[in-house]
């Protein structure tokens, strides 16, 4: 038999993180709502999708457990995770306001060259999926982190954004080109030192991206 389990185009190769590669195929699915929020996930299913054991998926789902994306329940097994009420995302973005304006004016003050440079590069990525958006917004947030200084913060704001775009793929599919803008404006200031602009642009960006969300959501 070969190194690769085949079924139809979704054909794995067998690397020695198996399981990492299982749980971003997983996390796709999520993100692109192919598994819904509140949706029960099957071991057997996936395992037969994907054509590897069940080992790798139970990694993965433990992976993606820690991530907040889905849950175990008892008898019933695995299960995406509900998408967030208005609550939830009132209290997320609150979160988002105290500390990334901080760790932009950080980033300022502290980004090296090099980090700025892949800063612009990842917020010049091509997005022309919501996937796409996702993966290069959560991870603009996330150098800006790093780049403060504050592995803590970048590794909460990376659990934190999946949430947010999937909660956004709910209501809307376009990509929000105005936060590409605001990124820009962000990524301006930490190029040019200045912690005050940098600090005042995250929260403008963020202020906005809260209200670009909040009207499709009443409970």
């Amino acid at each position: 038999m070969s190194a690769v389990d085949i079924i139809g185009d979704r054909q794995i190769t067998r690397p020695s993180g198996l399981a990492e590669e299982v749980y971003r195929r997983i996390r796709a699915d999520i993100m692109s709502l192919k598994l819904p929020p509140d949706t029960r996930v099957s071991v057997d299913s996936l395992a037969r999708e994907l054509g590897v054991s069940q080992t790798p998926i139970r990694e993965a789902l433990s992976m993606l457990e820690a991530n907040g994306l889905v849950s175990k329940k008892h008898f019933t097994g695995y299960a995406t995770a509900p998408r967030m009420d208005r609550a939830q995302l009132d209290e997320l973005f609150e979160f988002r306001l105290l500390v990334e304006p901080h760790a932009a004016r950080k980033a300022a003050e502290a980004m090296i060259e090099a980090d700025i440079g892949s800063l612009g590069a990842v917020s010049g990525e091509s997005a022309s999926s919501h996937d796409g958006f996702a993966d290069m917004d959560t991870e603009f947030h996330k150098l800006i982190a790093q780049g403060a200084g504050n592995n803590l913060i970048a590794d909460s704001l990376a659990r934190l954004h999946i949430h947010v775009h999937i909660f956004r793929s709910c209501f809307r599919s376009e990509i929000a080109e105005e936060a590409v803008h605001e990124h820009d404006a962000v990524i301006a200031a930490i190029r040019a030192r200045d912690g005050a602009a940098a600090e005042s642009a995250m929260r403008r960006h963020i202020e906005r991206s809260y209200g670009r969300l909040r009207d499709f959501i009443n409970d």
